[in-house]
């Protein structure tokens, strides 16, 4: 299988793919197939950095932060569903080299949603019924393998705390210690947001407030991640920015004039701060 960089394009919100697999601590949304009806909830994460698990009424779990990478991570996680449309309920999913195949493009059917839920525990993790409150372990179902409660209460300590800002198509908004971070998907050519970002810095107008800074990006699966420093605001606030901040984006993806010699430096400091993720 040969390497695919931008491997979930073609897919509804391929921002959101990309953010659930690389820096989304804990998120699900629900996919629909193309030729089956089986419920399939696509994870950031699942116990062990599993690739999958089939709940006992039959839903498919599939994780995307995982420790195996074939090539093109969209036949990776293809196969997967593959498998757990075969495993007995209630089996988590050994993953196996996936071969040549089918791709997420290709099971996934053409009208299927990716409307991301994020949440602030692994507490989704669990299979309880509909009456129990996931917050508290006491009304976890007996059957619950200790296993999935010790990986889930382990990383529940560590999870950082994320929003999804409203305003703005896969920005996420991560407290990580005493510092803030917004991560914005940009689903544009990778040399325009560059050039874009670079007129913008120029200009003084690269900061979506008065109390955020852009301190860098990073290229993920073919598209470019700029991250700002938050500066004591909060994500609701700077959700509120976010459509004045896109449209100064827009025109300067939209100019065509010649880079002047400060936008071409501004250009290329910003190029060197580019941290590359496959």
């Amino acid at each position: 299988m040969p390497f695919v960089a931008r491997t979930f394009e073609g897919l509804p919100h391929e921002g959101d793919w990309i953010a659930l697999r690389e820096f989304v601590p804990a998120a699900h949304a629900v996919v629909t197939l193309r030729d089956s009806d089986r419920p399939v909830r696509i994870c950031s994460l699942l116990p062990g950095a599993g690739a999958g698990l089939v709940r006992e009424d039959g839903e498919i779990l599939v994780g995307l932060q995982v420790q195996h990478n074939y090539g093109d991570i969209s036949r990776d996680i293809a196969h997967v569903i593959e498998l757990a449309l075969d495993a007995e309920p209630g089996r988590p999913i050994a993953m196996t080299d996936p071969g040549v195949g089918p791709r997420l493009q290709d099971l996934l059917a053409p009208d299927t949603s990716f409307d991301v839920t994020v949440e602030d525990s692994f507490f989704y993790w669990i299979d309880t019924d509909d009456t129990s409150d996931v917050s508290e372990p006491d009304t976890w179902e007996t059957g619950a393998d200790p296993a999935i409660l010790s990986a889930l209460e382990a990383a529940n300590q560590n999870i950082a705390p994320t929003t999804k800002l409203d305003n703005a198509e896969s920005a996420y908004v991560t407290q990580m210690g005493d510092r803030t971070y917004l991560r914005w998907i940009l689903p544009h050519d990778e040399s325009a947001v560059l050039t874009a970002l670079a007129r913008l810095h120029v200009a003084g107008a690269d900061a979506i407030g008065d109390q955020t800074k852009l301190i860098g990006m990073f290229r993920a699966h073919g598209l470019l991640v700029p991250v700002w420093e938050l500066l004591d605001v909060k994500a609701a606030a700077v959700d509120e920015l976010m459509p004045d901040f896109s449209a100064r984006l827009d025109e300067a993806l939209a100019d065509d004039s010649d880079l002047t010699a400060e936008i071409r430096s501004a250009r290329q400091g910003l190029s060197t701060r580019q941290l590359t993720i496959r």
